[in-house]
């Protein structure tokens, strides 16, 4: 019996950093949205965002952790995902893996989590990214309220699909929708967009805009996690295949030197 070949171009390493509660907890609901049970070893995915199927091989490093262990971990990761709870976003630590991430060009994204959190700020959590230094945050999800007034998640994104229908389809929240989904455009076109709608960008030019641009460290996509609402990591996933690099696009020297 063969083996099937897997493109490597289809695989991605993504390591999952945060506080092991929440690390674990998006794992979980990231295996049970592709139908796998939690196992011992490192969980393997198998997700299709398109007509092509990829393999998303899911490590967690608990913030928790000495820090020279993170610090070397985070240098020679494929891909990150920095889990953020939106009540306690601000800290040293988060900012020093932040920093090392950068220093080491590692392409990441960030899941803000704990929307409905009586503290939970998501501009503040934004803002932290933005202050620590190189990379731009690039808000591709933002939530409805915060705290007990959380009601969701819009997903900007979804607005270049559904254009001309995104207004009617976000009804009273499409004030805010549009000004985000501008800004998001204006940030990954490196330009504002001139005239009184938001630019037209074809889809397929939008993700690779926003995947070459976070390769190099430029930008990090951010996500928001609607649980308790819904359990939904679609968007997550579909970010991993699309955004992060495949082991073929990681070509930095202490990648090699480390292992």
């Amino acid at each position: 019996m063969g083996t099937k070949a897997i493109d490597p171009q289809s695989i991605r390493n993504v390591t999952v950093v945060g506080d092991p509660d929440e690390t674990g907890r998006v794992v979980h609901h990231l295996l049970r949205r592709s139908g796998k049970p939690r196992t011992s070893t490192e969980p393997v995915i198998h997700w299709a965002p398109g007509r092509a199927e990829h393999t998303i091989r899911v490590a967690e490093l608990s913030s928790r952790a000495p820090l020279a262990e993170l610090e070397r971990e985070i240098r020679v990761a494929d891909g990150l995902v920095f889990v953020v709870h939106a009540g306690r976003c601000r800290g040293p630590r988060l900012e020093t893996l932040l920093r090392v991430a950068d220093d080491h060009q590692v392409a990441r994204l960030c899941l803000i989590t704990g929307l409905d959190d009586p503290g939970a700020d998501f501009d503040r959590c934004v803002r932290t990214i933005a202050e620590t230094r190189g990379a731009t945050p690039l808000p591709l999800q933002i939530p409805i309220g915060s705290g007990a007034a959380f009601g969701g998640v819009i997903d900007l994104v979804q607005i270049l699909a559904l254009q001309p229908l995104a207004a009617e389809l976000y009804g009273p929240h499409w004030h805010l929708a549009e000004n985000r989904y501008r800004a998001l455009v204006d940030t990954v076109l490196d330009h504002p967009v001139p005239g009184p709608h938001p630019g037209e960008l074809p889809l397929n030019q939008f993700h690779h805009r926003v995947r070459r641009r976070t390769r190099i460290g430029d930008l990090v996509p951010i996500l928001c996690s609607a649980a308790p609402k819904s359990n939904d990591t679609a968007p997550l996933l579909d970010a991993m295949v699309r955004y992060l690099p495949s082991p073929l696009d990681v070509c930095q020297p202490e990648h090699a030197l480390d292992y």
